[in-house]
């Protein structure tokens, strides 16, 4: 068993992108799911647990759940997902439909280095250091303790609530690294394309 383990929260209702699978979302030829999945497991991360509907194409040898009901929030996934979760020592925590997850998961684990021994782990901060909760790094002890704090299963709950009597670390990075593809204006600065759509390149 390796030290670290992976949850990617792929759950979302994606609405100001009219509903569209965000996992299925594309950039340079790879669904923004496998570009997290490859940016976890080359950080050495197994297993890779997958919180949202299961898509096709999809990587091989992900472990999926589904917070219950559906679309509760990310709160819910993840306490779904830690709930299967084994105890590596440390979590790797992404969103999705992050633009540059391997640059994000460099980041994180070489600040991983860096944690004074009291601190329960590390997320990035955008450009105002504002958390991004779900670009994070977690002891698994710690985040297990999080989300079992939550009451009813983390339904309709902020992962703020989960952090909150954790001693995390934000450090800040730069735009691109913590950007994300929330909007149709987001999906077309990344340069990504949308399933079912093909770039003429890709005919």
């Amino acid at each position: 068993m390796t030290d670290l383990q992976a949850i990617i929260l792929a759950g979302g209702r994606a609405a100001r992108l009219d509903g569209i699978p965000k996992p299925l979302v594309r950039i340079e030829g790879a669904t923004l799911l496998e570009r997290a999945v490859s940016a976890a497991r080359s950080a050495g991360a197994a297993p890779v647990i997958v919180a949202g509907p299961e898509v096709r194409p999809a990587p091989d040898d992900v472990r999926w759940v589904r917070e219950d009901p559906v679309f509760t929030g990310p709160a819910a996934a993840l306490h779904a997902a830690m709930a299967v979760a084994t105890d590596a020592p440390w979590t790797l925590v992404l969103a999705v439909d992050l633009v540059r997850p391997a640059e994000a998961v460099a980041r994180l684990m070489a600040d991983r280095e860096l944690l004074p021994a009291d601190t329960d782990g590390v997320c990035l901060g955008d450009a105002s250091s504002r958390p991004q909760w779900l670009t994070g790094l977690y002891r698994t002890a710690a985040l297990a303790r999080g989300t079992a704090s939550l009451g009813d299963e983390g339904r309709d709950q902020s992962v703020r609530q989960i952090m909150a009597e954790l001693a995390i670390a934000v450090v800040r990075a730069p735009d691109e690294v913590v950007a994300d593809i929330d909007t149709w204006q987001d999906l077309q600065d990344a340069g990504a394309v949308a399933p079912g759509i093909e770039k003429e390149e890709d005919r």
